[in-house]
Formats: C-alpha cells, sequence, structure tokens
C-alpha cells in the first residue's frame, strides 16, 4: 500500500508543524513558513523546530526576536527520541495529530524508518526484527547504499537545489517531469512480488510541496505506516518496503519481521 497522497492538511490549515533541525535548513523552512501565512498560503496552532543543540540557530534567532514567525517553539531533544515519543502518542490517539505534518531535512537519517523499526521491535520482542538489504535494485537511475542499510535513490543524476519544488517542469532538464518515487517503489514491489520473492508495502512518506518552497508529508501517515506493518507481521514472518521520498529523491529500507517465537502474538 503506498501512502503517497497528501491529505486534508494540504487546504492548508495545520496544527502542529514539526521542523527537523533547528539549524540553516530549519530556518530557511521557519522563515519561508511566515512567509506562506502572510500571504495567506498556509495557517497552523504551532511550528515546532525539534533540535538537540539548545543554542541552535533557530533558538538564537527566536531569542534574538529575529523570526517574525508566529507560534514558533524549539523542542530540545535528540531526533529520534523526540520522534518515538510524537510518533507513538500519534498512533494512541491519531485524531490529535489529524492536522499535523513533518518537514523533513535533507540530510537527515530516515527517521521515519528508524521509528517502526523500534516500535515494532518493541511490539513483538521476542521475534527477530531487523533490517535487510533492498533486494535487486529499483529502476532508479541513481541509487548508493548506506551503511546502516538504507538504499539512497535518485531520479536526478545531476545536483539539485535543495530549494527545488519538483515541478512539472523539471528545472535541470528543462521538460516535463514524467518521473516520481512512489510508483517507482510500488513497481520495485510488484517486480519483486511477481519473481516469487515475498515484499509488503510499499509504505511511502511521501514528502510533496505545500507552500513557499516547504515540503512536508502528513503525520497521518505514520499512523497508516504502523498499521500496515503491524497487519504484516500479525499474519507471520513479512519484508516491508518503507521509503520517505519526494518525486524525484529517496530514502529505501527494508523492515524484517522474523518468525513468532514463544508466547510472542
Amino acid at each position: 500500500m503506498s501512502e503517497s497522497e497528501p491529505t486534508a492538511t494540504t487546504a492548508g490549515s495545520y496544527g502542529a508543524i514539526v521542523v527537523v533541525g533547528g539549524g540553516c535548513y530549519g530556518g530557511y523552512y521557519v522563515r519561508q513558513l511566515g512567509r506562506a501565512r502572510q500571504a495567506g498560503a498556509l495557517t497552523w496552532d504551532e511550528v515546532i523546530v525539534v533540535d538537540r543543540d539548545p543554542s541552535c540557530r533557530v533558538a538564537q534567532a527566536l531569542a534574538a526576536g529575529e523570526i517574525a514567525t508566529p507560534a514558533v517553539r524549539v523542542a530540545v531533544a535528540d531526533w529520534t527520541a523526540f520522534f518515538r515519543a510524537y510518533l507513538d502518542g500519534a498512533c494512541t490517539d491519531p485524531t490529535a495529530v489529524a492536522r499535523d505534518a513533518i518537514v523533513p531535512s535533507p540530510l537527515m537519517p530516515h527517521l521515519m524508518y528508524e521509528w517502526l523499526l523500534a516500535r515494532t521491535g518493541a511490539l513483538w520482542p521476542a521475534r527477530a526484527v531487523v533490517t535487510r538489504p533492498v533486494a535487486g535494485a529499483p529502476a532508479v537511475p541513481w541509487q548508493r547504499s548506506a551503511p546502516t542499510g538504507t538504499l539512497y535513490v535518485s531520479f536526478a543524476e545531476w545536483v539539485c537545489p535543495v530549494n527545488c519544488i519538483e515541478p512539472a517542469t523539471c528545472p535541470k532538464t528543462r521538460e516535463a517531469r514524467w518521473w516520481t518515487m512512489p510508483v517507482a517503489l510500488q513497481e520495485y514491489v510488484d517486480a519483486e512480488c511477481a519473481a516469487g520473492r515475498r515484499l509488503a508495502g510499499p509504505i511511502i512518506f511521501h514528502c510533496t510541496h505545500r507552500a513557499y518552497g516547504v515540503g512536508m508529508f502528513d503525520t497521518a501517515a505514520a499512523v497508516r505506516a504502523d498499521a500496515i506493518v503491524r497487519d504484516a507481521g500479525t499474519h507471520g514472518p513479512a519484508d516491508v518496503l518503507i521509503g520517505t521520498v519526494s518525486h524525484c529523491h529517496g530514502a529505501v529500507n527494508v523492515l524484517s519481521i522474523g518468525e513468532r517465537r514463544g508466547n510472542d502474538c
């Protein structure tokens, strides 16, 4: 199942917008959110900037009164710890985060996968819950594997500007952007299954442009992802493809759930 389509929050009214990182990227996104709100493109209850450094760039700018964007606060926390608490809470009370969204950072690790890996391991402590290599190769021209097991993929064989909103016409090729990563990953899963290799998913956290250069995916995607993983593991051993992607780029992992042992259910 692909969670590739934005939901109702794309209408522009948000609860919390969670920004990953309070450095140069986070600061840029906070400024752009302010411009979007001033133009009437977006509204929100609060913007939460997550950074483990209490003196990060955003925190310093807030203290100096240099940020005009309203309702911004810094959550001083490690990203992994923050999302473990925030997304676990979202799964417990989905209605509380129904209007929330997450703004990822271009340089962050695969945080959504790390959360699902830890949450699944806690759910089935007597089963082997591990990261498996992505077998074969999705039909994407650029790919690199990290020591963590994450496969980074891109349709771009060139350097893209960080603030590219992935429009219908690619600013590099000057031609129609025919590609989109969620479709490529769905085709990869279909091909693996057709070849007799069982692979569930893909679970896709699809970051799409919302306004003024800011891309997001809805927190509700994490709630759906958790349900999909639980369903796959309940029926026995399972491998699940999980990706956090935009149209052009992405980070992909395979979450592997082993056999039941003892009284583990």
